[in-house]
């Protein structure tokens, strides 16, 4: 069976919805752990039909829960606490294989989990929370970084700010879309915690 070159993970017509289960948690866990995964930065979309990529940090094989990085005053975090309803989509070129998730969003701003997401973040990443909030207008082009951190990395003291304006956004997967392209025929399986399905690509 042929490997994708970049995660090392099998690729190939599986037979069982075993293999398929195990191949969507390999990926996700490959694209947490690797920045150069094919699935590390999927798109996630919310119930307002706006979407966007963002960094997948986390993968939970065990509950199928992924975490990513959110600025609290993001739009997406009044939608998601409005209306939890998350679709994220990854897809690997090479193996040719897309992921479909649904799932269910909550917000963490504080908490064991948000506080360690925080805490095993370098400063070049905090320093994107000391700055103004995503989607504040602006006259010319900006990071919306404050001009000394331009390129800069600060200090621990610096830094201590943007903690309230990061969270953590956690996904609840309830239903994998598996979607496996070949030019001898396309698979595809729905598969949720408990139950599975093979179905027309």
């Amino acid at each position: 069976m042929a490997r994708s070159f970049d995660t090392g993970i099998a690729i190939g017509m599986y037979d069982t919805l075993d293999e398929v289960r195990t191949d969507i948690a390999a990926r996700l866990s490959a694209a947490a752990n690797d920045r150069r995964s094919a699935m590390h930065s999927p798109v996630v979309a919310t119930a307002d039909a706006d979407a966007r990529v963002m960094v997948l940090r986390a993968f939970d094989a065990d509950s199928w829960l992924l975490r990513f990085h959110t600025d609290v005053r993001s739009p997406k975090v009044a939608v998601i606490e409005t209306d939890p309803r998350i679709g994220v989509l990854a897809y690997d070129r090479q193996a040719k294989i897309q992921l479909r998730l649904r799932g269910t969003g909550r917000i963490e701003r504080t908490g064991l989990v948000a506080d360690a997401a925080w805490a095993q973040s370098n400063n070049f990443a905090r320093r994107c929370y000391l700055g103004e909030g995503p989607g504040v207008a602006a006259d010319h082009p900006t990071s919306g970084l404050p001009e000394r951190f331009e390129g800069v990395e600060p200090t621990d003291d610096e830094v201590q700010g943007a903690r309230e304006n990061f969270a953590v956004l956690l996904v609840q997967v309830e239903q994998a879309d598996w979607f496996s392209l070949a030019h001898t025929g396309h698979r595809r399986a729905v598969l949720t915690a408990g139950d599975g399905q093979w179905i027309s690509p």
